[in-house]
């Protein structure tokens, strides 16, 4: 290829750059971390041919599916996403309440709780912060154990109570603030940290982070956090993991307000936070005696066990933008 030639190339691909929005931009970096994630798989199995690969790629061949079905999603703009967000909340509730001994006393109230789902996202659709905050944590939690009462069955009471109002606190409430997010309008100083740019900045940080805790718990764990809860959540994989998605948000930090330190911080934060629901998710199976909360995504188990981490940081990475940002 003589000079002229490659100039000519170079100048095509510079200007299909600068054609890209950061929207684009972060599809295309996720796109290759795919990329490397299968090309790793590949080069493993040929270098390993005895050793049984089988569930790394179900996740890696999972995680394709679920970034495609993401971003086409968000690309359809913010009600889809809305919807979207709001049928996961739906199902990682229904995949909870299944596990659950619930009594025939319950079926009304639990009836409630899945209509309130819906009314929660309408709350973020139409941006009403202040019923959004209290509809769930205040006026669900009036609700639900007067309409429990009404069946005037005693017996077990406390304990489904609890239980339906605990699960929309962390499967409804927490990830509805996913959907919150998608409504925030660009800042002023950052005209890219939209509400989709937000999102994917935070689905970004938080999932990596679960994935990068288990390839170093893997190849260098030793010594283990929760051995009763989590026997194979260790310190190295905590740390590693922890550190390494950290690093890796800084090269999204375009799609936020953030400056550099405050982008290392609240990754920190919204890392640390996604390891706590994890852990306490864990805690939930250990309960109920089960390895996974189902069986919708292969090699992941079932939606609650890939949005577990998001349950919690979710409203820590909404109230620290609203706080601060908003």
């Amino acid at each position: 290829m003589d000079t002229l030639s490659l100039e000519a190339v170079m100048n095509t691909l510079l200007k299909f750059v600068a054609q890209r929005s950061p929207f684009e931009y972060a599809g295309l970096l996720v796109l290759a971390l795919l990329v490397v994630a299968s090309s790793l798989v590949w080069v493993k199995r040929q270098l390993n041919p005895q050793r049984d690969f089988s569930e790394l790629a179900a996740r890696v061949n999972a995680w394709w599916v679920m970034a495609a079905v993401l971003y086409g999603v968000l690309a359809l703009g913010r009600r889809a996403g809305l919807v979207f967000i709001g049928l996961l909340a739906f199902w990682a509730l229904k995949e909870f309440l299944t596990l659950l001994p619930t009594r025939p006393a319950d079926h009304r109230a639990l009836v409630w709780a899945f209509l309130a789902i819906p009314l929660q996202f309408y709350w973020a659709a139409i941006g009403w912060y202040g019923m959004f905050i209290i509809f769930i944590p205040v006026l669900m939690f009036l609700w639900l154990p007067l309409r429990l009462v009404l069946r005037q069955e005693t017996a077990g009471f406390v304990s489904s109570a609890a239980q339906i109002q605990w699960g929309l606190m962390a499967f409804v409430f927490g990830l509805s603030h996913l959907g919150y997010l998608l409504i925030l309008p660009a800042h002023d100083n950052q005209p890219f940290a939209d509400g989709r740019a937000l999102l994917l900045f935070l689905i970004f940080t938080v999932e990596l982070s679960d994935v990068l805790q288990y390839v170093w718990g893997k190849a260098l764990g030793k010594h283990r956090i929760l051995p009763r809860v989590s026997p194979n959540k260790t310190w190295e994989g905590f740390v590693g993991g922890i550190a390494s998605a950290v690093l890796c948000s800084l090269a999204l930090r375009f799609l936020t307000p953030f400056s550099l330190g405050e982008t290392v911080l609240v990754a920190a934060l919204v890392t640390l936070a996604g390891f706590a629901g994890g852990a306490v998710m864990s805690a939930i199976k250990r309960d109920f005696g089960v390895k996974d909360f189902g069986a919708l995504i292969p090699g992941h188990g079932g939606m609650l066990d890939r949005v577990d981490s998001l349950c919690y940081a979710a409203p820590v990475f909404f109230h620290y933008l609203w706080r601060y940002h908003y």
